[in-house]
């Protein structure tokens, strides 16, 4: 039995080539594979996606002038791919800027130890993520809006010009009072560093994902625009509605509860935190 299994394996394989494979040539194939996922994930969650449909498209032109010796547009094609190529970058530019923050976000060292939540390694207190559930949900009672982003690694001057600079402490009764109704500094977003609130009335992005709910204001779409173009934290409260939302990493998660909440806000407390690459790898969701 075990020859006439060998015979039929000879005789299938007789001829073909098999390489030695050593640890090496396996360690480059997964480094090889994750970059490629990477990449993947990337062109999925921005507008790559449509840019590169359209370079396929180009690509698959110039693929059937080449079959049917179109030799003009040919031509054209072969002196136009530097052009191409800097056009790229210049349409890429922001993808890429945000795929490179990305890159400097990862810091291996911190992330040896886990463990190591010291005080030198908070981003924020326990009081200061307390008093951020406690004023989002007092305002959600009352339906009152707000608009709060919590800066992680990438620090958020840009968008801090764009409104009121401020020096406070974080705590329920400032936030409540920031957003109340007619007040001077209600429209707009805050940004927390740390245990202060470093600037009101400020000016976000908004999101120009096709995928948004048409239910959603401009309050929503600016909080997941900014999570898109950044790594922060973004908490809207719905003022039709008194919702709490949530915006990080292009992910919307709209209608949590305090301790939902207070569960976002753990994940980043700390800059080690590894919870936080799990939320930068999935697209927009509504719960």
């Amino acid at each position: 039995m075990l020859d006439w299994i060998k015979s039929i394996f000879d005789n299938y394989t007789n001829g073909m080539y098999f390489p030695n494979i050593h640890i090496k040539d396996v360690i480059e194939i997964l480094i090889v594979a994750v970059i490629v996922y990477e990449i993947m994930l990337w062109i999925k969650n921005t507008k790559a996606w449509m840019l590169l449909r359209g370079i396929i498209m180009l690509g698959v032109f110039i693929l059937l002038a080449w079959i049917f010796q179109m030799h003009t547009i040919l031509y054209l094609a072969a002196q136009s791919i530097n052009v191409l190529a800097i056009a790229a970058v210049v349409v890429f530019q922001p993808e890429l800027r945000r795929a490179l923050e990305k890159l400097g976000e990862k810091n291996l060292l911190s992330n040896i130890n886990p463990f190591d939540k010291n005080r030198e390694n908070e981003r924020f207190s326990d009081q200061t993520a307390e008093g951020i559930v406690t004023a989002c949900f007092e305002m959600g009672k009352v339906c009152t809006g707000a608009l709060i982003v919590v800066e992680q690694a990438i620090q958020l001057t840009e968008y801090e010009m764009t409104g009121i600079e401020l020096d406070c402490k974080v705590s329920p009764q400032v936030l409540i009072n920031i957003f109340e109704h007619n007040t001077p500094l209600h429209d707009g977003a805050i940004i927390i560093r740390g245990d202060r609130i470093t600037s009101a009335t400020c000016y976000l992005p908004l999101s120009d994902n096709m995928r948004i709910s048409k239910d959603l204001g401009t309050r929503h779409r600016a909080a997941l625009g900014m999570s898109e173009v950044c790594d922060a934290l973004v908490i809207a409260v719905s003022e039709e509605t008194g919702l709490v939302s949530v915006a990080m990493g292009g992910q919307l998660d709209r209608g949590i509860t305090r301790e939902e909440l207070r569960k976002r806000l753990s994940q980043i407390q700390y800059r080690n935190a590894e919870s936080k690459r799990f939320f930068l790898r999935k697209g927009w969701r509504r719960k």
